[in-house]
């Protein structure tokens, strides 16, 4: 039976559905945050194909993914030094959209900003 292509309004359906986040821009583009950090965008640049979801993640995941299923998950010269995957929408699962997006969002989530150190002489409560 063929697949059903997913279309942009399927990934905004699961992202918004993910604890924490919003959608706002990312270069001109729909794109999915938590805190303020993008972790899934529609691809902009030229070098990536029509329809394509650019989802952040850590470069081994990523370079697994692609291994695993090259007609689904790519890279373009672009993106190749950016911790993502170039995820052709009408090729993705459903349930793999999912897990991608989850992905995202705690490739996001774990990088936590450093404390703000006291200065040296500075008054503490």
């Amino acid at each position: 039976m063929p697949r059903t292509p997913i279309h942009f309004d399927t990934v905004r359906q699961i992202a918004l559905a993910l604890p924490g986040v919003e959608e706002g821009t990312a270069y001109g583009s729909p794109a999915f945050k938590v805190d303020g950090k993008m972790f899934a965008c529609i691809a902009v640049n030229p070098s990536a194909e029509p329809n394509t979801l650019v989802v952040r993640m850590e470069f081994d995941e990523r370079d697994e993914l692609i291994k695993e299923e090259p007609k689904t998950y790519y890279l373009a010269d672009h993106y190749v030094d950016y911790p993502c995957v170039l995820v052709r929408l009408a090729h993705v699962r459903h349930d793999a959209l999912r897990d991608l997006l989850l992905m995202g969002r705690r490739f996001v989530s774990k990088k936590k900003r450093q404390p703000v150190r006291k200065r040296r002489g500075e008054f503490r409560d």
